[in-house]
């Protein structure tokens, strides 16, 4: 697992996380909005991670859904502090998000680097 990868993707899934509740505090159709800007966050997340990383498949599904996992888990948190949504969507969102981060992160560490042929 690639450390910086890990912590640049994570880094930035949590700042749109957070982002995305925080102005969906102020909104309603963006609160309705929530589980799929979320999950779709976290499969960026992964994909950072992925490209970042080029660890391959099976290493960057793992690291996908940590930094896919993570950066919601603390959205979460923040929105249900905030009163916009319910404890038990920590495990729902987060679960979500760690299996979206996962398909991110396999699908961009399978892909050939840029500027080489595939073969």
């Amino acid at each position: 697992m690639n450390a910086r990868a890990l912590q640049v993707s994570t880094i930035v899934g949590t700042i749109l996380q957070v982002a995305m509740v925080t102005l969906g505090h102020w909104s309603l159709p963006l609160q309705q909005l929530f589980p799929v800007i979320g999950v779709t966050i976290s499969l960026v997340a992964g994909v950072i991670y992925g490209r970042m990383a080029r660890d391959g498949r099976g290493s960057s599904a793992k690291a996908g859904a940590l930094a896919g996992g993570i950066g919601a888990f603390l959205g979460v948190v923040v929105s249900v502090l905030l009163g916009d949504a319910a404890p038990v969507v920590l495990a729902i969102g987060t679960i979500s998000s760690a299996v979206t981060g996962a398909i991110g992160g396999a699908a961009a560490g399978g892909l050939p680097q840029a500027g080489r042929a595939l073969g």
